[in-house]
C-alpha cells in the first residue's frame, strides 16, 4: 500500500476523460464498421423488385430498375396482341429458341409472357446495350417499315423489336429482348427477379 494520498479530483478527471474517449471512439468506429455493410442501393441491385401494376392501362408501359437494368412492364391492348401474329414471318427468332438470353419456359409463347396482355422484358438492346425507344403506333414512320405494327426501335443501329420484344430479321441485334425471371404475387403485383423455380 502506498502512503500517497488519493487526489479525488484527478481521479474524477481521469474517469471522465476515459469515458469521453470511449464514447468518441465509438462514434469514430461506427462509420468505419458501417462502411463494410452493403449500401441500400447495393442490396436493391440484386434483390427482387415488387411492382404494383394496378394503374397500368392498355397501351401503357412502366419502367422499373432491377440489377441496374431497366425492366419494361407493358399492358398490351387486344389490338396490340393481335399485331403479334402479323409479324411472325418477319422475325429472326419468333419462338425464342436462341440461348444467348434464355427465355423462361413460361414465356416461350408468341406473346413471351405469363399473362398474354402483360409483357415483361429487359429494355436493353441485345446488340450493343442501348435502350430502344417506344414506337407503339402502327404505320409508316421515319426509320421504320411501311407495314410497321408497333414495337420498339433501337435508334443506335436500327434494330427493331415487336411488342413481345422479338427482334426482326436482318438487324444488328442478334437476339430477342431478355425476359427476366418474374412471377405474379397477385393479379396486380409482380415480382421481378424471382420465379417459382428460383
Amino acid at each position: 500500500m502506498s502512503d500517497t494520498p488519493v487526489d479525488s479530483s484527478k481521479r474524477t478527471w481521469l474517469i471522465a476523460s476515459t469515458c469521453a474517449g470511449a464514447v468518441g471512439a465509438g462514434f469514430v468506429a461506427t462509420p468505419f464498421v458501417s462502411s463494410f455493410q452493403p449500401s441500400e442501393r447495393a442490396k436493391a441491385a440484386g434483390a427482387a423488385v415488387e411492382v404494383d401494376i394496378s394503374a397500368l392501362n392498355p397501351g401503357e408501359k412502366l419502367t422499373v430498375e432491377w440489377r441496374g437494368k431497366p425492366v419494361w412492364i407493358m399492358k398490351r391492348s387486344p389490338e396490340q396482341l393481335e399485331s403479334l401474329k402479323k409479324t411472325e414471318s418477319q422475325l429472326a427468332d419468333p419462338a425464342s429458341d436462341r440461348t444467348a438470353y434464355p427465355t423462361p419456359e413460361y414465356a416461350k409463347n408468341s406473346h413471351r409472357s405469363i399473362k398474354p396482355e402483360i409483357m415483361v422484358a429487359v429494355g436493353i438492346c441485345t446488340h450493343l446495350g442501348c435502350s430502344p425507344a417506344d414506337k407503339f403506333a402502327a404505320g409508316p414512320q421515319p426509320s421504320l417499315p411501311d407495314d410497321w405494327n408497333g414495337g420498339f426501335l433501337c435508334a443506335c443501329h436500327g434494330s427493331t423489336f415487336d411488342l413481345a420484344g422479338r427482334v426482326f430479321k436482318n438487324k444488328p441485334a442478334p437476339d430477342n429482348l431478355e425476359v427476366p425471371p418474374h412471377m405474379y404475387l397477385s393479379d396486380t403485383k409482380l415480382l421481378i427477379g424471382e420465379d417459382k423455380k428460383a
